[in-house]
């Protein structure tokens, strides 16, 4: 696709997001002809996309095909820099989407901010712990956590420092610490450390780990097999917003192109709020932001 067509169709989806976030609202979106988008998403939103989002946006929008890849934002991102094709992406942290919004692979004017979610401390059902949450979590025989370039490890991390707990690097980026320098930090726990989310998730609804931090939105579905020891507050971790963004992508034609935009306009509406609110995200965002 030529650069004129490809600068043409970002500042067309932008235009025709903000006419489509009216729109979703009021029931009065236009039906798109026949195309496909592809949609990256953390981890921790595989469950809620794929049984609810995207099939409420296909009552909408029948002829769209959502095809979504799941995985850390880290991964995901770094996916979209080295070229994969992606039209719209579904990040865990502001961090990723920054850099992606910095090198210009995001479609101006489309980018938003969608849910919040919460750091859980959290054990399985008869595990037994003494732990109690954050403040004790060394006393554990075992911890799932993830890698501090997934966005659930960074938050803990930063829980971890802002509680006296853990050391910050001198440059502040927490996502740095390695796994070694949280087991060493908390008396040389065993730490199993995870690819992102839903590895936590599994890791401690099976039993493999004693506990481990993972979203309130992750325990959705596991409420039989996982406990929540504590919900870190926001005052340790910060806010834990998930941004969404069209993404330029060259080989998207003009259909494929209006459909990103709208699908991220619709994850603005009052349907998907309602929807996200009972997968345990939480809608009301607040005025700050997480800018990291």
């Amino acid at each position: 696709m030529k650069i004129k067509s490809v600068i043409a169709l970002t500042a067309a989806s932008a235009m025709l997001f903000s006419a489509c976030a009216l729109a979703q609202d009021t029931s009065e979106t236009e039906v798109l002809e026949d195309t496909q988008i592809i949609v990256f998403a953390a981890k921790s939103l595989n469950t809620v996309l794929e049984e609810s989002i995207i099939p409420a946006y296909n009552e909408l929008q029948p002829n769209v095909t959502v095809t979504a890849s799941y995985d850390s934002s880290g991964t995901l991102m770094t996916q979209i820099e080295e070229g994969a094709a992606c039209d719209v992406f579904f990040s865990a942290a502001q961090k990723q989407m920054n850099e992606l919004e910095e090198k210009k692979l995001t479609v101006d004017g489309t980018r938003a901010d969608i849910v919040n979610n919460q750091v859980c401390v959290v054990t399985y059902k008869d595990s037994g712990t003494k732990v109690t949450g954050l403040a004790d979590i060394g006393t554990a025989s075992s911890f799932a956590l993830a890698d501090g370039s997934v966005p659930v490890g960074k938050y803990t991390r930063q829980a971890l420092v802002n509680a006296g707990m853990l050391e910050a690097p001198e440059d502040g980026d927490v996502s740095k610490i390695t796994t070694q320098e949280v087991s060493e930090a908390l008396g040389g726990i065993e730490i199993n450390e995870c690819a992102n989310v839903g590895a936590v998730a599994a890791a401690v609804s099976e039993g493999a780990n004693e506990v481990g931090t993972t979203y309130y939105s992750d325990t959705y579905g596991f409420e039989d097999t996982l406990i929540i020891l504590e919900k870190v507050p926001y005052d340790l971790t910060g806010d834990v917003i998930y941004p969404a963004a069209q993404i330029v992508n060259p080989e998207a034609d003009e259909t494929a192109s209006a459909a990103a935009a709208d699908f991220v306009a619709f994850l603005t509406s009052d349907t998907a709020r309602e929807i996200f609110d009972s997968y345990y995200f939480d809608t009301d965002l607040g005025t700050e932001e997480d800018k990291d």
